[in-house]
């Protein structure tokens, strides 16, 4: 089959020769222009648009369109000017209503005009690259109206003495703000920043400017916050009345600058009411709105942390350092608290619980805890005194906000280690004189450090309760067993400590009386009896003993007191007086706890069971003491307490100190070790490095120890040096 060519067909429209009238255009021109001149002046009832619509129809179809349109450019023109005098003639408050009415007349007139000559604006106008009708008469209007000599200079001033008028508190019309700003944005956004915002910003920069500078000579800081925040909030709202939604961001940036900015260090530093009165005063409102001002500039909120680090760090400092304060342990732990809370309260209400605040917040506790080496003891001795009385009748959610509380500022200590080693002393005290008031709040607080510092730190801990447990149900073995063979002597409950588990104490033996010595002597057989392999020896420092006392006139007290002075009241059982030598050389009992003794039993008024001649506070080597038999209590049981050194005394705070500092050394080899097992080789300055970041969450390690535990480790042949570079260390497997 062969293939057809193909044939394009094309219609075409049968050409005649059109005689066109040589005036037609003219003719036509004319009727057009009448029509608009009859627009402009709102005689366009009487017009017949579609005829009007015909004629620019076929102006453009015969070619006429170059003459229609410079023809509506001239028409257009000649009545702008005229609306431009009627304009100017306009007498003060009448100029913008002026404008405004011609202006909406204006645009009634293009929509007219635009519908008229509509082939025109999609034929001819695009082909040519000519302006559109509608954006012409824009443009027609702003450069004979807008940018007439006569009226641009003056539109300016008087909208800019209508928003000065506003900021001094007039009433103006700002429907009429509204419609003459849209028209400078309507005309393109080139118009409305040249002829109004640009100069806007200027005049309010100045009239900021002269204002703040008012407000600061006269104002306190919290005053003058006030101020700026009302000129800021007026501001924005002047913009969403009537400018351009983006002038905002503009506007409040002059604002800012002006009234914040330029005197931001003024007035966080302002005497009598800055930030630190407002801080020191709780004034959570002012240091809000400071915040919220602030946080609008660069650098702002900075300021604002840098002066409340260093306020903070202040008093942190001063309470820390202060020899009153260090009087009272507890005290000074729970003003630590209350500081912490302060300031928490603070951040959370006024500074929108920024985080770089609260961290601020705990850098400066950090450090000032820390400038007070005896801080991990207060806390414990803190721990102590809330876990001993302090929390009894409170509900379990309150003892969990304390022990919290504790346990934030054992976070800031960098000795934790320090403070396990008191603690450890606190909490053996506590359970051995029973004198704990909840066995689920001291288990609480060692989950809580178990989950802060891991199993090691707790491991000794939870076997002193285990102990507690392990020493009652021997006692109920003991007591099965020999029960019947001491019921006429005293009864004995023993708690049996795991050497390990509990604080070392140094073994001091003192001489029981020969009573209590044969109950104790039958309990070591029975205990040794049931358990092979085990040593024991009696810590009679650690406790107490119940004695009934007869008193003249045959007076009954039950006193509670400890083993050391049980053994000095039974040596009056055979005599009335004795003299300090006596006392000590029949007892043994050390120097330093027997007069602490005898002290609490002859000084303390109500609790005067001897009596002790010279009478006088001090107890010293020449002292007599005799059994006062005039002793009387309105209590049947009277509970004498042993006069204790509540924080240690210098010689205890040493011997603590070199305990830690030996308990550390094996925990630095250690950390070495590990270190350089997996590094094999490394310099010494990276050692240092590793072994502090190792060692942080329990204390920080003296860069001088590190060096000596890693010569220790050289000597035991851990380590070498390196041959040719002596700071380099190898791990010898």
């Amino acid at each position: 089959m062969s293939a057809q060519k193909k044939r394009n067909f094309q219609i075409e429209a049968f050409k005649h020769r059109v005689v066109v009238d040589p005036k037609y255009a003219e003719k036509t021109w004319k009727i057009l222009e009448h029509a608009i001149h009859e627009i402009y002046n709102h005689n366009a009832s009487g017009l017949s648009f579609e005829e009007l619509y015909r004629n620019a129809y076929n102006m453009v179809l015969h070619k006429f369109g170059e003459k229609l349109y410079s023809g509506l450019v001239s028409t257009m023109t000649s009545h702008l000017k005229e609306i431009a005098k009627s304009i100017e003639a306009a007498q003060g408050g009448l100029f913008l209503e002026e404008l405004n009415r011609k202006w909406a007349e204006h645009n009634k007139a293009l929509q007219m005009i635009r519908d008229i000559l509509m082939y025109m604006d999609r034929t001819f106008i695009p082909s040519t690259h000519k302006t559109p009708v509608h954006e012409l008469g824009l443009n027609l209007w702003r450069d004979h109206i807008i940018h007439s000599s006569k009226i641009q200079k003056r539109l300016q001033d008087t909208l800019l003495e209508l928003v000065q008028h506003e900021r001094t508190g007039e009433v103006i019309n700002r429907g009429l703000m509204r419609n003459v700003i849209k028209m400078l944005m309507d005309l393109g956004s080139s118009v409305y920043q040249e002829d109004f915002e640009k100069p806007f910003l200027e005049v309010s920069a100045d009239f900021y400017r002269l204002e703040s500078q008012q407000f600061i000579e006269c104002c306190d800081c919290g005053d003058y916050l006030k101020k700026a925040e009302k000129r800021l909030n007026e501001e924005i709202e002047r913009v969403s009345h009537y400018l351009d939604a983006k002038s905002e961001s503009k506007i409040t940036n002059v604002v800012e600058k002006e009234m914040i900015e330029s005197h931001m260090h003024r007035l966080v530093h302002m005497e009598n009411s800055g930030l630190v009165n407002m801080i020191v005063d709780d004034k959570y409102e002012d240091l809000g709105r400071m915040y919220n001002l602030f946080r609008r500039v660069p650098t702002g909120l900075a300021l604002i942390r840098d002066v409340m680090t260093s306020h903070i760090r202040e008093i942190g400092k001063q309470l820390v350092t202060d020899p009153e304060r260090l009087k009272d342990p507890v005290d000074f732990v729970q003003r630590l608290l209350d500081e912490k809370d302060k300031h928490d309260k603070i951040i959370s209400s006024a500074f929108n619980n920024d985080k770089t605040f609260q961290n601020a917040l705990n850098s400066s506790f950090e450090y000032f805890i820390n400038l007070n080496p005896r801080s991990p003891e207060f806390i414990s001795l803190f721990v102590d005194d809330k876990l001993r009385k302090g929390l009894k009748g409170v509900t379990e959610e309150d003892v969990e906000i304390v022990l919290d509380k504790v346990m934030m500022l054992f976070r800031y200590l960098q000795e934790k280690d320090v403070f396990e080693k008191y603690y450890k002393q606190h909490l053996a005290k506590r359970l051995l004189s029973g004198k704990t008031v909840s066995d689920d709040a001291e288990r609480s607080l060692i989950v809580k450090l178990k989950t802060e510092c891991g199993y090691q730190f707790t491991s000794k801990l939870e076997g002193m309760f285990t102990d507690m447990k392990t020493s009652q149900d021997t006692m109920q073995g003991f007591h099965a067993a020999v029960g019947a063979e001491i019921t006429d002597g005293p009864s004995l409950t023993v708690q049996v400590l795991t050497t390990g588990s509990w604080p070392t104490q140094s073994v001091t033996t003192c001489n029981l009386p020969p009573e209590i010595l044969g109950v104790c002597d039958k309990f070591k057989t029975y205990y040794l009896g049931t358990h092979t392999g085990r040593r024991l020896s009696w810590q009679t420092n650690m406790g107490t003993a119940d004695l009934k006392a007869t008193f003249g006139k045959g007076q009954k007290h039950e006193l509670n007191v400890s083993t050391y002075q049980m053994c000095i009241l039974m040596l009056f059982n055979n005599a009335d007086r004795l003299s300090y030598k006596e006392i000590e050389q029949a007892t043994e009992i050390p120097a330093s706890d027997l007069k602490r003794c005898l002290q609490s039993l002859a000084c303390v008024k109500g609790k005067n069971v001897l009596r002790k001649e010279p009478m006088s506070k001090d107890i010293v080597e020449d002292d007599a003491f005799y059994f006062n038999d005039k002793f009387s209590s309105k209590f049947y049981k009277v509970k004498i307490g042993t006069v204790v050194a509540q924080k240690e005394s210098e010689p205890e705070k040493q011997e603590t100190r070199q305990r830690v500092e030996e308990d550390r050394k094996p925990q630095i080899e250690a950390a070495i070790v590990r270190i350089m097992k997996s590094r094999r080789v490394l310099d010494h300055n990276n050692i240092v490095a590793e072994v502090t970041k190792q060692l942080n969450s329990r204390f920080l390690p003296n860069p001088v120890v590190i060096k000596k535990r890693i010569e220790s480790l050289i000597e035991r042949e851990f380590l070498e040096r390196d041959k040719t570079d002596r700071k380099l260390y190898r791990y010898l497997a």
